[in-house]
């Protein structure tokens, strides 16, 4: 085997919001075609800390690569170049609530893709919701979805740009078990599918089972345990345990 190629790395990042310390020198990596998944307490900094891999937040300390450039390096048209590669599924699903589905993604597709014909267009929402298992609601109106075809629609959105790296904010917050292990089946599949790289942020510990290949626990600030679901399991961290209760 070759070496593993590490499309994300994270050394040593800091992040304050006023008084309050979020990020206090998260180091990480991850390899091509990996899920991993960062869990932590509400407020822990998880979101933050993919927030700041695409420049949404500024990070006040530390360097972070993306496809082996530093992005911290770049103006915001070359900034632009690396998004286009790196798929964000924010929390709510955040779909513009006066387009129908059709409209909201054909948006992010024009912003990313210039110059698209209308037949290319067509193809490419069709095969986006196809993805997801939704064709049927392509005219729909967000308000006509329930949360868990807002959060299928949000990752038919993120999918359209064919990225290489996803990041996941709480894919499956406010959902139920069922259709939250859905959402989670579906992580997977796209991951096998597409051979996307992702990180996926949660505290839904039923989702950290089934889509990371990897687990990082992020406690004050810092990585503070790391490894498959089954060996942190084991741990005998009483922290770490707390989490599998």
């Amino acid at each position: 085997m070759g070496k593993e190629i590490a499309l994300i790395e994270i050394s040593n990042l800091h992040k304050t919001f006023g008084d309050h310390k979020v990020l206090e020198g998260v180091t990480l990596k991850v390899k091509s075609g990996e899920n991993l998944v960062i869990l932590g307490r509400s407020g822990s900094g998880k979101s933050v800390t993919i927030k700041c891999l695409v420049g949404l937040v500024q990070a006040d300390k530390g360097n972070i690569k993306v496809f082996g450039t530093n992005i911290k390096a770049l103006n915001e048209h070359d900034l632009n170049k690396i998004r286009v590669r790196v798929g964000f599924m924010f929390q709510n699903g955040a779909l513009y609530d006066s387009m129908s589905v059709r409209q909201n993604l054909i948006f992010t597709l024009k912003h990313h893709t210039k110059d698209i014909s209308k037949d290319d267009i067509e193809q490419k929402v069709t095969e986006a919701l196809e993805n997801v298992g939704l064709l049927e609601a392509i005219d729909k109106m967000p308000s006509e979805l329930s949360g868990g075809m807002r959060k299928r629609i949000g990752m038919a959105r993120t999918l359209i740009i064919k990225p290489e790296i996803i990041l996941y904010d709480e894919p499956t917050s406010g959902l139920d078990t069922i259709t939250a292990r859905e959402i989670s089946e579906l992580i997977l599949s796209i991951q096998k599918k597409f051979k996307t790289t992702s990180i996926v942020i949660t505290h839904d510990m039923a989702c950290a089972k089934l889509t990371g290949d990897r687990i990082m626990i992020l406690k004050d600030g810092i990585i503070n345990a790391e490894g498959t679901y089954a060996a942190l399991k084991k741990s005998n961290d009483p922290w770490v345990r707390s989490f599998f209760v």
